[in-house]
């Protein structure tokens, strides 16, 4: 367990004592923070804190935070689309709704979980226990490829690529509205919203450089079908940079883009396009899936409006 002493800046005054704790401890999210309020692992000025309390300038909290528990993903026999594999790696085609790693909340039923099943030992360790193999992710509401690495040295070859923006992810995605221009660029740098710490943000917490391109394929009314290509690969970044524009991916609850959607379940976007060159062979592939039925039948019913 470790002991977390903080002081309030002025700033918290009149602020949930929970919502404090949240933004000032970046490992403690305000969901963990009621728990360990009420489990009395929390101490204000002196006394044990009350789920209710609030704070002002200058109080003393104390937060024993107990040490992680770490997650062992174990195989599961779940079926997964194989798109290619060799000795080194494996394309994978995910479909919408499946997570890519375990996490709190899901501990199993994951990508990885069927790929442990799959593959046995042949996956690099570098994601550690919860992430092996995995070069990329793409969120669960999102279908399509993802490239997932069998060794460390392919792993590291795939990383290497993402990181001088030489590996190829090119997406398509409907979006609310019509976009600006039929084909340009955004570079809004990408962090974690200051106001909810699930989301990300323009300018958030320790920004970073993003970059997309995007091109509208068709037009219908009041949505864009468009293709997204990535530059560099932030959380969200698709989604965060269509809703920076005002036109954000229909479907998506996070990011506003769950309004007169027909009928649509989740984000429509897909990852359809991966490209880079074989980190063992030196050998460019590309790969390209089709649009899964989710995705065909919301096109349809936007054709029939």
């Amino acid at each position: 367990m470790t002991e977390e002493s903080l002081i309030v800046p002025a700033r918290f005054s009149g602020a949930r004592l929970d919502k404090a704790i949240a933004d000032l401890l970046p490992q403690v999210s305000r969901s963990m923070a009621q728990k360990l309020i009420g489990e009395e692992n929390v101490i204000l000025n002196g006394k044990t804190a009350g789920k209710s309390d609030k704070v002002r300038a200058d109080d003393e909290i104390t937060v024993f935070v107990p040490d992680p528990v770490e997650l062992i993903a174990v195989p599961q026999n779940i079926p997964v689309e194989i798109v290619y594999e060799d000795a080194d790696l494996l394309v994978v085609n995910k479909p919408k709704g499946m997570v890519v790693h375990p996490a709190p909340g899901n501990p199993d039923g994951t990508l990885v979980n069927a790929l442990l099943y799959h593959c046995g030992d042949s996956l690099s360790g570098i994601g550690g226990v919860i992430r092996p193999g995995i070069v990329h992710r793409i969120d669960k509401d999102t279908s399509g490829l993802l490239a997932v690495a069998k060794n460390d040295a392919a792993h590291a070859g795939l990383a290497a690529q993402i990181k001088d923006h030489s590996f190829t992810r090119e997406y398509r995605a409907v979006t609310v509205g019509h976009l600006p221009q039929p084909k340009g660029s955004v570079s809004f740098p990408l962090g974690r919203s200051r106001t909810d710490r699930k989301k990300q943000a323009v300018n958030g917490i320790n920004a970073r450089p993003a970059v997309t391109h995007y091109e509208v394929l068709k037009s219908y009314e009041g949505f864009d079908y468009c293709k997204f290509a990535l530059e560099t690969g932030r959380t969200h970044q698709i989604r965060v940079h269509a809703a920076a524009l005002g036109h954000p991916v229909a479907g998506d609850t996070v990011y506003g883009g769950e309004k007169n959607t027909l009928g649509l379940a989740g984000q429509c976007l897909h990852a359809k396009k991966l490209g880079f060159i074989h980190p063992v062979t030196g050998r460019y592939m590309e790969f390209d899936s089709e649009l899964p039925p989710y995705f065909e039948q919301f096109l349809s019913r936007l054709k029939e409006q």
